[in-house]
């Protein structure tokens, strides 16, 4: 349910493609209406601290790391793909909308390094104004100088992985922050200048009870962000987590106790003011919703710089390299860094913008659904899935009894 699941860096193994060509260059079926659509970038910044023993998102550590892939060095990477972009690419007139520096844990960046990224996307393809300038952080890595510095190269949406304000959760989790971190960052980076600030939680850690969900969720709107993420815990293959759950020495969670903690952070949120937008994500306004991943979820462009990154640009899918130093090599090599490639059919295309669109409050536009798929739609209507007075109007908003069945409801509509 993580935003990055489904875009930005994949967790998991990216599926079989076809061949890119060295240079990256792109089917006229993808660029002919590029500058038509808004155009996004993902930064991905593949280096943590530690790996939390939960996580199965495409990072490492120093000890992890071979040659060629150093912190020191990764900016200019970047920098070298963004150069192969900006050939590959037409120009427009609309610049970049939004930039979302992911991971990972891009603070490990000095904010100047990030700043020189920035600058360099700006120089390549224009920086929209108004652009939403996001980058995720782990609590620890920030203070208030590094989050003024931050604001001083031009970011100014941050979003703390916070996940739960309980020590016994945290430890679960294999998480490092002090529980009352994060509110000491938010504030920090009110103070700092940042309009938006966001934080991620999850819930359904084994072990944890409703009234640890609860003060979790206090703890976040004690904070005082415009925006909160929430995310049932995933169990991922490979990781300590699921090996802890195969030894028995920890439960995994429970599809009705993960229900029952959407209904009560749903509660918890919308009676501080904050309404979802997306089934996973609360915010104060529509101006406080990530611009970002809503272009990943209305049918926009983008470029995913870095190892292991998804890009999409006009039906075109592409991933590169999952270890940093193949991806340095392939760079220094004058090769694109991607691995493989797909040209969604129209059929594809239509199936994942309504899997994505009917996640949204706003829902999907009935006329995008086959007349199976109507007959499917007008059953979920009946079960209290779909919202009726919605469906009338021509569109397919889910109820929060089907946010709670989403997965099942959207096979029913593709």
């Amino acid at each position: 349910m993580r935003h990055a699941d489904i875009l930005g860096s994949v967790p998991g193994m990216p599926p079989d493609g076809n061949p890119v060509p060295a240079d990256g260059s792109l089917p006229r079926t993808a660029t002919a209406g590029f500058g038509q659509r808004p155009f996004g970038v993902y930064v991905h910044v593949p280096f943590c601290r530690a790996r939390c023993g939960y996580c199965d998102f495409n990072t490492y550590t120093a000890a992890e790391l071979g040659g060629g892939a150093d912190q020191a060095a990764y900016p200019a990477l970047i920098q070298q793909e963004i150069r192969l972009a900006a050939a590959v690419l037409p120009e427009h007139e609309a610049g970049v909308a939004t930039v979302f520096f992911g991971g990972g844990t891009p603070t490990l960046l000095r904010p100047a390094q990030l700043g020189d990224i920035l600058k360099s996307l700006d120089d390549a393809f224009g920086l929209a104004e108004g652009a939403e300038v996001t980058v995720e952080a782990n609590p620890e890595t920030v203070d208030a100088a590094a989050l003024g510095q931050l604001r001083n190269q031009g970011i100014n949406r941050v979003s703390f992985g916070m996940q739960s304000s309980e020590t016994h959760v945290l430890a679960v989790l294999d998480r490092a922050h002090e529980p009352g971190r994060p509110r000491q960052t938010a504030q920090w980076a009110r103070d700092a200048g940042f309009e938006h600030v966001s934080l991620d939680l999850i819930y359904g850690t084994p072990g944890e009870s409703d009234d640890d969900w609860r003060r979790s969720l206090d703890a976040a709107l004690d904070a005082g962000p415009d925006h909160i993420s929430a995310y049932a815990l995933i169990v991922e293959e490979g990781t300590r987590l699921a090996a802890r759950v195969r030894r028995g020495e920890i439960a995994p969670p429970d599809d009705d106790v993960l229900a029952d903690r959407y209904l009560i952070a749903d509660d918890v949120l919308a009676g501080a003011g904050l309404r979802w937008y997306e089934i996973s994500n609360w915010a104060s306004g529509e101006r406080a919703r990530c611009r970002h991943n809503m272009l990943y979820w209305t049918g926009g462009d983008w470029w995913g710089f870095g190892p292991g990154a998804h890009s999409h640009i006009g039906g075109t899918r592409w991933w590169n390299v999952r270890h940093p130093s193949a991806y340095a090599r392939s760079l220094a090599a004058g090769r694109s860094p991607a691995q493989a490639r797909e040209v969604l059919t129209a059929a594809e295309r239509r199936m994942e913008d309504i899997m994505l669109r009917t996640r949204l409050a706003e829902g999907a536009p009935l006329s995008v659904l086959s007349a199976g798929a109507r007959m499917s739609a007008e059953r979920s209507v009946a079960a209290a899935l779909l919202d009726p007075a919605s469906f009338a109007a021509g569109r397919i908003v889910l109820t929060r009894q089907g946010r709670l069945l989403a997965d099942a409801v959207v096979r029913d509509l593709t």
